[in-house]
C-alpha cells in the first residue's frame, strides 16, 4: 500500500478541517445548531485536527506499518476507528444530516486503510543487497 499517499491525503483532510474549525468556530456552531459556548470547544478540536495533520504530513516519508512508525499508525487507527463508530452510530440514530453521512463514510474509509497499514508489514521497495 502507498502509505505516502494515505498520509498525505489524511493530512490534507485533517488540516483543512482543523483550520476551518479554528478560524470559523462561530459560523460552524450556527450551522451545527450548537450553542454560543461551543466556540472554544470547536477551536480546540480544530487545534487537535491540525496537530494530527502536521504529524501525518511530517511522517508521510517514513516507512509505516508493522513495527515501523507504529505510534503514528496506532494513533491514526484509534482516531479514525472511534470517529467512524461514533459518526455511524449518529447516522443510524435518525439524524437526517447529509454531512454526517459524508463524515462517517470518510472516517470509515480512513479507519479501514489505517487498520490495514497497522496490521500488515510494509513491502520494502528497491533492490536488496
Amino acid at each position: 500500500m502507498n502509505t505516502k499517499l494515505l498520509m498525505s491525503v489524511s493530512a490534507v483532510v485533517l488540516g483543512v478541517t482543523g483550520v476551518t474549525l479554528s478560524f470559523f468556530p462561530q459560523e460552524i456552531a450556527v450551522i451545527l445548531g450548537m450553542g454560543e459556548s461551543s466556540d472554544i470547544v470547536l477551536q480546540v478540536l480544530g487545534a487537535l485536527y491540525f496537530g494530527f495533520a502536521m504529524i501525518n504530513w511530517m511522517a508521510k516519508a517514513s516507512l509505516i506499518g508493522g513495527i515501523y512508525s507504529r505510534p503514528v499508525a496506532a494513533g491514526n487507527l484509534a482516531h479514525f476507528m472511534m470517529g467512524a463508530l461514533a459518526l455511524t452510530k449518529l447516522t443510524f440514530s435518525g439524524a437526517s444530516l447529509d454531512y454526517i453521512w459524508v463524515a462517517a463514510l470518510a472516517y470509515s474509509v480512513f479507519a479501514v486503510l489505517f487498520g490495514y497499514v497497522f496490521f500488515t508489514t510494509p513491502a520494502l521497495s528497491g533492490k536488496s543487497g
